[in-house]
């Protein structure tokens, strides 16, 4: 059940991938105002694979994108809504710009950041910073605006690698012959063992695994680990 005490959305700042900044070297944005509706778009892009001979497509997983988060804040210094008028809200705005969007020297890139407000928790980087001055003093300077913050989801490597797994011998692979590459190599990366070569060229209906040629799209079938290919 709702407690009725009011939470704020706020913004945390992290110099480390894995959020792991002390406390006391954290930076945070606490919003004035909630926003009125976020949005998050989750999106996967797949290839079409047509193979020879077959008259129809079937797309294939090519990588999930990482999610999306945008939502709009509200900035002003008019006193309508905290009763604390100030002269132009210039200074929140290159707060707020600072935080999200300011290369940092020491960690050669902008900062990380957690987005809280209730049961929300995203993580992502800042990938745009929309700022939409409504009301102005009249000496022109601005007293509100709407921010409007775009984040890209992100997840710590080694979360993301356990979460892929992308090398996997139980999941179905494709793999393009790059200047190279051998059969048995690829065997090896894929299942720890390349000794699945033979069955891995029968299944692809190579006449020879020795000569392989660039560009050509090769399927590794699921297997269990020490179990031979069918």
């Amino acid at each position: 059940m709702a407690s009725g005490k009011l939470e704020k959305l706020k913004i945390i700042a992290f110099k480390n991938a894995d959020y792991s900044d002390p406390p006391n070297e954290q930076q945070t944005f606490t919003a004035m105002l909630n926003p009125e509706t976020y949005t998050l778009d989750y999106k996967v892009e797949y290839q079409d694979g047509q193979g020879q001979g077959t008259s129809s497509a079937q797309q294939r997983f090519s990588v999930k994108k990482p999610e999306e988060f945008a939502f709009e804040l509200l900035i002003d210094s008019s006193g309508i809504i905290d009763d604390n008028p100030r002269e132009s809200i210039e200074e929140d705005i290159t707060e707020l710009r600072d935080l999200l969007l300011k290369y940092e020297g020491d960690i050669h890139e902008p900062k990380h950041f957690q987005v809280l407000w209730g049961s929300l928790l995203f993580k992502g980087r800042c990938t745009g910073l929309n700022i939409n001055f409504k009301l102005f003093n009249p000496d022109g300077k601005p007293i509100r605006a709407i921010c409007k913050v775009t984040l890209s989801g992100s997840v710590e490597d080694n979360l993301r690698t356990a979460e892929e797994r992308r090398e996997s011998p139980d999941m179905t692979h494709y793999r393009m012959i790059k200047a190279g590459d051998t059969l048995p190599l690829m065997c090896y990366k894929i299942y720890g063992d390349s000794s699945h070569y033979v069955q891995i060229a029968r299944v692809n209906k190579l006449s020879s695994f020795r000569n392989l040629e660039p560009g050509t799209e090769i399927f590794f079938p699921p297997i269990k680990k020490n179990t031979p290919v069918a």
